[in-house]
């Protein structure tokens, strides 16, 4: 485990992986170590295994073990492994959280407590009781299109203080609702934009790096694309986010992660399969996407490292 995180270790690019799964649904630790090496090699900030794109939902607790175990053993000490819990109640994700930290978790990325659709003051309870009891700093995770709540910018400014909160993944699109979290957030808490397709503009409005999906096919793309936006060139930045608009459109076109599996043999990676309910991805759309990425693969073999 590296030394412990805080809101300066957040910045840069942490790519979301998907849980390499064999044909009897159980990981692919070879595979999920290979992952990991791979981004590595990019300098990327961290990773983010067992969240929405890991197919958290869908995998046995003990399988959710096993990737984050991999993922830790992979990067060994030498950058950050930060585990989604995306479990509906408290005591599960409390339990999910502290066998993550004992299988290495560097951080904890929580999901906004869904399906009882908790008041305002209720999800402001939720973190701060899970905060207390956490064995390792939470990122707040954020995304309101698939948990159907929001939390309120007030609510959020709150939680940013509490010292062992670092962060969060800001998946609400309402870029306005942005602005406000960012404006009153405390120093010691990064907000990370959690969407490939706003990631310049969540940047350019305060966010400190991001959680990306399609860093982990194209890291040194993306690193190239934070260094950009680091550096307050956004004329680039926007060019070259433009330029990945075709990618992302077809990444995304079905739901997560089965696009993203079908093209990962092309990192040397091979490992389509999903788990239910997700189906693979229409053969039409892996067509077009394996085009586009095999074109982007070979202008990223070109880009030195950020």
């Amino acid at each position: 485990m590296t030394p412990r995180l805080t809101a300066e270790h957040l910045r840069g690019i942490y790519p979301a992986l998907p849980t390499p799964v064999r044909a009897d649904d159980e990981v692919d630790t070879d595979a999920a170590r290979a992952l990991v090496r791979h981004v590595l090699a990019s300098g990327v900030a961290g990773v983010v295994p067992v969240g929405g794109t890991g197919e958290y939902g869908a995998l046995a607790r003990e399988q959710r073990v096993r990737m984050v175990a991999a993922c830790a053993e992979a990067a060994a000490g030498r950058l950050p492994v930060i585990p989604g819990v995306l479990d509906p109640g408290y005591h599960d994700a409390l339990a999910a959280g502290r066998a993550f930290a004992d299988a290495g978790a560097d951080a904890l990325m929580v999901l906004t407590p869904y399906y009882t659709t908790p008041t305002q003051q209720g999800i402001r309870d939720y973190f701060l009781r899970y905060a207390d009891a956490s064995p390792r700093p939470l990122l707040i995770y954020e995304i309101p299109y698939r948990t159907r709540i929001a939390i309120a910018p007030e609510v959020l400014h709150e939680l940013s203080r509490h010292p062992n909160i670092i962060g969060m993944k800001a998946c609400n699109t309402d870029l306005y609702h942005f602005l406000k979290v960012v404006a009153g957030v405390d120093a010691g808490f990064a907000v990370l934009s959690g969407e490939d397709t706003l990631f310049p503009v969540q940047m350019a409005a305060g966010a400190r790096g991001g959680i990306v999906v399609t860093a982990t096919v194209l890291p040194r793309t993306w690193q190239r694309l934070y260094a950009l936006l680091r550096d307050r060139r956004l004329d680039d930045a926007l060019a070259l986010h433009r330029e990945l608009i075709p990618l992302l459109d077809l990444a995304f076109a079905e739901t997560n992660p089965g696009p993203l599996k079908s093209v990962l043999d092309l990192i040397g990676i091979p490992s389509p399969q999903l788990l239910a309910p997700l189906r693979v991805a229409a053969p039409e759309l892996q067509q077009r996407l394996r085009a586009e990425l095999q074109a982007r693969l070979a202008i990223e073999a070109g880009l030195a490292l950020s």
